[in-house]
């Protein structure tokens, strides 16, 4: 049987319709669907995830989402994919600590000295399991805890970071929290903690191939290279994956029609989920201002479509997308924004990278004062030059 072909419009249209970026979700649905539906919402700024949570549903403002963390419990702030910092569903945490534990972990990512041994790693992972059980602590509080239990070794000041140094226990944090014994709790003031959520991560065969199949349902026809970028992990390792999941039929192949761009990289055999085959017939409408590190712009590819022109120079860092604030005209990025917060007042300044007509420039309109809304404020947009630098 020939695969299916599938359009680089067809794809598009039907990642922005279940990352609800067509249409947002009906009033009242539970972030943490949203979550689920986009693999996870970027929170290392904690804002941007509020943002890009709230803009997918209907009526949901960022109190919407900090009461689903602090309230409802139904979302969890973790370390996700790429060991960076991620608003997870509650529910599914079983799973992605399933999945995440089972990655291939970069063993020669810290010097020899800095290194610890797998039996040091062992029992820090046993201190944090036991010290976080019922509890909230800081790090300065966790350190000592640790010490207690393991010995001086583990607060060692060997990890350089941000013009200081940390112990040497905090390398296995990301480990700590994908083999589900680390979360971060609630700031205490201006200070984070982390906590024990008690989770036993599910099986790593089928976790690995759940994620698979959400990734694929959301961001696909994607490769396996493609997946190996966006969840860190080795391009050979993934492709043996995803080779194992087409035996099994879990996933099947299609023809990801990319043509005429000529600088896009193949990335290996496109993929879909298994019957998962049906397209729109057509291609994304609207306007969308979507934050930093947002999941569609993390994940989205191949970049050179995502980000036509222009926009590769003006909205990536370094090759590096989600460092800018996007502007999105009908599912692909048309230029940069930002917004500076005085009060309630929401200054938003927007780049377009092309003059903008006057139905794109009412929906522009229409999108700031709904962002303006989301973050319980007015807006004041103005359209021009973005001078702010990409977030480091």
């Amino acid at each position: 049987m020939k695969p299916t072909t599938v359009s680089w419009a067809a794809a598009n249209a039907r990642r922005m319709a279940r990352q609800w970026l067509t249409a947002p979700a009906p009033e009242g649905t539970d972030p943490a669907e949203i979550a689920a539906r986009m693999l996870g919402a970027h929170a290392q700024i904690a804002s941007a995830a509020e943002l890009s949570l709230a803009l997918r549903a209907h009526g949901a403002t960022r109190a919407t989402v900090r009461h689903a963390v602090t309230r409802d419990h139904t979302l969890v702030r973790t370390f996700g994919p790429r060991g960076t910092v991620h608003l997870l569903p509650s529910a599914d945490l079983p799973w992605w600590t399933g999945a995440l534990s089972a990655l291939p972990e970069d063993v020669g990512g810290f010097a020899p000295d800095v290194r610890m041994t797998p039996a040091q790693t062992d029992d820090v992972l046993a201190a944090l399991a036991d010290a976080l059980t019922g509890a909230e602590l800081t790090v300065d509080e966790l350190t000592e805890a640790i010490v207690r239990r393991t010995g001086p070794w583990a607060a060692d000041p060997v990890m350089p970071a941000f013009q200081t140094l940390w112990p040497r226990w905090r390398q296995v944090t990301h480990t700590a929290a994908h083999r589900g014994v680390l979360a971060f709790g609630a700031d205490r003031g201006r200070k984070v903690t982390y906590t024990n959520p008690g989770c036993v991560p599910a099986d790593a065969t089928a976790s690995l191939a759940r994620l698979v199949d959400r990734y694929l349902r959301a961001y696909g026809p994607a490769g396996a290279p493609d997946f190996a970028l966006w969840a860190a992990a080795p391009k050979a390792w993934a492709v043996d994956l995803f080779a194992s999941l087409a035996a099994q039929g879990r996933i099947e192949e299609v023809t990801f029609a990319v043509a005429p761009v000529a600088t896009a990289r193949p990335s290996g055999p496109p993929y879909v989920a298994s019957g998962d085959t049906a397209f729109p017939d057509e291609p994304a409408r609207g306007v969308r201002l979507l934050p930093y590190f947002d999941a569609y712009v993390i994940a989205c590819r191949p970049r050179e479509l995502f980000f036509p022109g222009a926009a590769a120079t003006r909205a990536l860092a370094g090759g590096q997308a989600g460092n800018y604030p996007v502007l999105l005209i009908d599912g692909v990025v048309a230029g940069v924004w930002h917004q500076r917060r005085t009060g309630r007042r929401i200054a938003i300044t927007v780049e377009p990278l092309a003059p903008l007509g006057a139905t794109h420039r009412r929906a522009l309109e229409y999108e700031a004062e709904r962002t303006a809304a989301i973050l319980e404020g007015a807006a004041a947009l103005t359209v021009g030059t973005v001078t702010v630098g990409p977030h480091a």
